[in-house]
């Protein structure tokens, strides 16, 4: 799992507007896709990491090669995953919708972000301290393994995404 992992405290410079983080309920992060059938005991300790978050279309959740303070949960809107490629362009590996988690690199060693992230349009979201999360997760091991089986899941689910998509792309090349 997490082991002794430390992940450093999050920048403070991440805020998308005034005033545009709310305290996130128990009840509120029990609907979500990513976190359903969770126990209630495991929401509350995510409760108390999270916060609501409203983001502007453009805005840059991350970019790669930095490290991770946060992982977000979308409720709504749109987040494309890119990356920099040689000629100084940017791809877009995937996008990502409501129900979905933005943000796996803060959940194992080398903790350093892989690709960027950006909001395709408004999007509103659940924020999570990535630290707090992991400390969670090292006092609790029961919601340590929760959350891990959902996060494998959701590294499985991308893996079988770009498995799709490579196979697709080669069949256009014979």
């Amino acid at each position: 799992m997490t082991g002794q992992q430390e992940v450093p405290e999050r920048p403070a410079a991440v805020n998308p507007g005034l005033n545009s983080r709310i305290p996130v309920a128990t009840s509120a992060l029990a609907g979500h896709r990513f976190l359903r059938g969770m126990p209630e005991p495991h929401l509350a300790l995510l409760a108390g990491t999270a916060s609501l978050v409203d983001v502007p279309a453009g805005h840059r959740f991350f970019a790669a090669g930095r490290m991770p303070h946060q992982f977000w949960l979308i409720r709504a809107g749109q987040v494309a995953l890119d990356m920099d490629v040689p000629g100084g362009q940017r791809i877009i590996i995937e996008t990502l919708g409501r129900g979905e988690l933005v943000g796996l690199s803060w959940f194992l060693p080398p903790c350093q972000w892989q690709f960027g992230a950006v909001a395709t349009q408004a999007t509103e979201a659940f924020e999570f301290d990535a630290a707090a999360v992991l400390r969670c997760c090292d006092e609790d091991p029961a919601f340590g393994y929760e959350l891990t089986r959902r996060v494998l899941a959701a590294v499985a689910h991308r893996l079988q995404s770009t498995r799709g998509r490579l196979l697709e792309a080669s069949a256009h090349l014979t």
